[in-house]
């Protein structure tokens, strides 16, 4: 047979199968494209969701450290130079160094004294609303020399009282919760007669009493 008619022959036998393709057939192949469209909708769907979930995860760890610390927190305390403890009977005490809040023989606040009680008060405002407080003035055992006080006790009176007029009047604490007490160098907190001892029992301390019923 001739190459050329044969040739011809075969397209035209390709021609006649592709047009006998039944509607049957057709409409499978379109079934098919459509469910392949839908996969894809879904799939793009599906990776944007977990995108989502990824950049959320990452979020959630960052480091706690690069985070704000919310006010009135034991961190903030921390932060700012204030000791706090319970005492035997309950009470939360916030302890304040003295040579932090008030310069030598001195009874007024520090810049960076004022920034300590800003924390105590926040922790009183925010998390011991229903206390009492006891702003208690504490001195080391050197006798009065070149200030005007004539003892320890008024110095450590007159320093819990600019303590309590910093927190009324600057941190809004409640004035009808405190009470204020100076105990000049009776109370100690530390026993030794050195420099280090010294410095731990000079400071101002607000005990959280609860209020009687």
């Amino acid at each position: 047979m001739n190459p050329k008619l044969k040739t011809l022959g075969t397209a035209l036998a390709c021609v006649l199968i592709a047009s006998c393709a039944s509607p049957k057939t057709m409409k499978q192949y379109q079934d098919e494209l459509r469910a392949l469209r839908e996969e894809r909708t879904a799939l793009k769907k599906e990776n944007r969701d977990l995108r989502s979930q990824n950049e959320a995860f990452e979020a959630s760890m960052v480091p706690a450290s690069s985070t704000v610390e919310p006010v009135g927190t034991i961190a903030d305390l921390d932060n700012n130079d204030v000791e706090y403890r319970t005492d035997r009977f309950g009470n939360f005490v916030m302890s304040v160094s003295a040579d932090v809040t008030f310069g030598s023989g001195k009874a007024e606040l520090t810049k960076k004294g004022k920034e300590s009680l800003q924390a105590v008060a926040r922790q009183l405002n925010e998390n011991h609303t229903d206390g009492v407080y006891w702003i208690e003035g504490h001195t080391d055992t050197d006798p009065i020399k070149k200030s005007k006080w004539d003892s320890n006790r008024d110095l450590s009176v007159e320093r819990a009282m600019a303590v309590l007029h910093f927190l009324v009047d600057d941190c809004n604490v409640p004035d009808d919760r405190c009470v204020v007490a100076g105990h000049g160098q009776y109370q100690p907190i530390s026993a030794g007669d050195d420099n280090g001892s010294k410095a731990r029992n000079r400071r101002v301390e607000i005990i959280v009493r609860k209020a009687k019923a």
